[in-house]
């Protein structure tokens, strides 16, 4: 082995932790061609995990190596994990489905096409984060400023966006995983409703909703694109009156007017104009 291809190897050794992901485009941003990528499979350095992407052997592959690997060193677009899987990964797991299929990733621009060619039971899916929030975007986040997943070493600890994202620790190394905070994820599904997330779900996770932040919630509702995701969240939050919803000023948010059929055949809501499936009246 010549020095300059042992150089090389040991380069990427060092570059490239064990159970994360690169894809063709970083290891040709880092000097490897496609000949040598191939020479490192064949010797067993390399894994080809699916067509152009690659990690080193050993261990299992799971959804959080994928997504740490786009949020630290696959920096080319945002992503950060939201949603129903944001709630979740915030301790609301018992309110959802025991087995997650699905990961909800958010950005401002199309998810890389190989996410979903992965030997992995889950799939992600791609929202739009431009999309729902005006002036909330998502830029190259925490994760790649404050923690160097390299030789796991923080640089800085000063979180971005003013708390609309929380960063946590994952794995043996406690890498660090980008996600939405529980007002932002909680907002983000309800935009799922209906056809993507159930009234039910949804009812049961804003009951066990008791701590948000006010202040927080003010923000991003006023920053809310969604007429439909606004109506939603007054609806629930009414429905539970939790200790914060005193503090939301709803009149500095914009409702829109008219009518939002959500649910053939069920209930108009008077106060928000939006209908709900009849059986949330059940219980009151």
């Amino acid at each position: 082995m010549s020095g300059e291809y042992k150089g090389k190897l040991n380069h990427l050794q060092r570059e490239l932790p064990q159970g994360l992901v690169v894809d063709a485009a970083w290891l040709s941003e880092h000097g490897y061609s496609p000949q040598l990528c191939r020479k490192y499979v064949l010797n067993g350095w390399l894994v080809r995990v699916t067509r152009g992407v690659y990690r080193k052997p050993g261990g299992e592959l799971l959804w959080e190596h994928v997504v740490i690997s786009l949020q630290t060193l696959l920096l080319r677009q945002p992503f950060l994990v939201g949603g129903r899987t944001a709630l979740s990964l915030h301790g609301f797991s018992h309110y959802l489905r025991r087995e997650e299929k699905e990961i909800h990733l958010y950005g401002p621009k199309a998810a890389p096409s190989w996410l979903n060619k992965l030997p992995l039971e889950t799939r992600f899916v791609h929202h739009n984060s431009d999309a729902l929030f005006r002036n909330e975007p998502i830029t190259f986040g925490t994760t790649s400023l404050d923690w160097n997943v390299k030789d796991n070493s923080h640089i800085i600890v000063d979180p971005i966006q003013g708390g609309s994202f929380n960063v946590i620790p994952w794995g043996q190394w406690e890498w660090p995983l980008t996600l939405s905070t529980p007002e932002r994820a909680v907002l983000e599904m309800l935009d799922g409703l209906p056809n993507h997330e159930s009234f039910d779900q949804a009812d049961k996770i804003i009951e066990g909703l008791t701590t948000l932040s006010p202040r927080r919630l003010q923000k991003l509702l006023v920053d809310c694109k969604s007429i439909k995701v606004k109506r939603l969240f007054f609806f629930f939050a009414d429905r539970h009156q939790h200790p914060w919803r005193k503090h939301l000023d709803k009149e500095a948010i914009d409702l829109g007017t008219g009518k939002r059929m959500l649910v053939q055949g069920g209930r108009l809501d008077p106060t928000y104009l939006i209908t709900v499936p009849e059986d949330l009246y059940a219980d009151q």
